[in-house]
């Protein structure tokens, strides 16, 4: 079946993780929409962070990690034993809380993924060029840095370092981009630059952004999912929760009266 058949990216059902004896996910049922932006949100150690990194098996790398359940990408069971981690992770990219370039040239780190990932005949320079120039075309950084792209990308400003990240993860052309508290290092400037970014890429990509800001969240999701001590509490458009949220503990939450 071809991907254009899903309506959700994402899907889980009876989703369960524990780190060794502590559960941090509760039977988790959610589907997230295919070309949306969905928002995560809960106070710390509510789990949101534990679902994300759950989407690309990151948290297996933590050790003593044990997962019950399902999580189907594009209808596809990624703990099936035909899954292959290193495809699954070209298919679901994922951002950090603080920028991590690597010490290379801006050039270098855009095509970083595509040189590890493609035979080296099948990389021309006309290629490599051309993947350079569409992915920061994409990330709104190619006016700025087309004179600049053989230095460091370490050197960039913050917010231009953010942008570079998702730039290195755009050649491998992944279906998802998971974002952890992505503007979390950036003061507001970076940050409404940032957001920016995630509301043009929508469409293209499904994106799943875990943050801490209410405001964020409301300006960018188009669905927000609430949890609070590992259970998803609430999952709704938007708007609608926060004009009328259906959970007096996603009420709260919202209104700053906890978390």
């Amino acid at each position: 079946m071809s991907e254009e058949a899903f309506h959700y990216s994402i899907e889980t059902r009876e989703l369960n993780l524990w780190y060794g004896d502590f559960q941090a996910l509760i039977n988790i049922d959610v589907q997230i929409p295919k070309g949306k932006i969905t928002g995560l949100i809960g106070p710390s150690g509510c789990g949101k962070t534990t679902l994300l990194r759950s989407f690309n098996r990151v948290n297996e790398h933590y050790g003593n990690v044990t997962t019950t359940g399902e999580i189907k990408l594009l209808g596809k069971n990624i703990y099936d034993s035909d899954v292959d981690l290193i495809e699954l992770r070209k298919c679901v990219g994922m951002v950090f809380q603080r920028p991590n370039p690597l010490p290379l040239s801006v050039y270098e780190n855009v095509v970083f993924g595509l040189r590890i990932h493609t035979e080296r005949k099948e990389l021309s320079k006309s290629t490599l060029d051309q993947a350079v120039e569409q992915s920061l075309r994409d990330v709104l950084l190619w006016d700025e840095l087309k004179d600049k792209l053989h230095s460091r990308g370490t050197s960039l400003q913050l917010d231009q370092q953010q942008k570079l990240c998702m730039a290195r993860l755009l050649p491998l052309k992944p279906e998802i981009v998971l974002m952890d508290e992505p503007c979390s290092a950036l003061d507001s400037e970076a940050t409404r630059g940032v957001e920016e970014l995630m509301l043009s890429l929508a469409g293209k990509y499904t994106i799943v952004v875990v943050t801490h800001n209410m405001a964020q969240a409301r300006r960018v999701s188009d669905e927000c999912i609430f949890m609070l001590l590992g259970e998803l509490v609430e999952h709704a458009r938007t708007e609608s929760m926060f004009l009328n949220p259906r959970n007096p503990k996603t009420a709260e939450y919202i209104e700053g009266r906890y978390g």
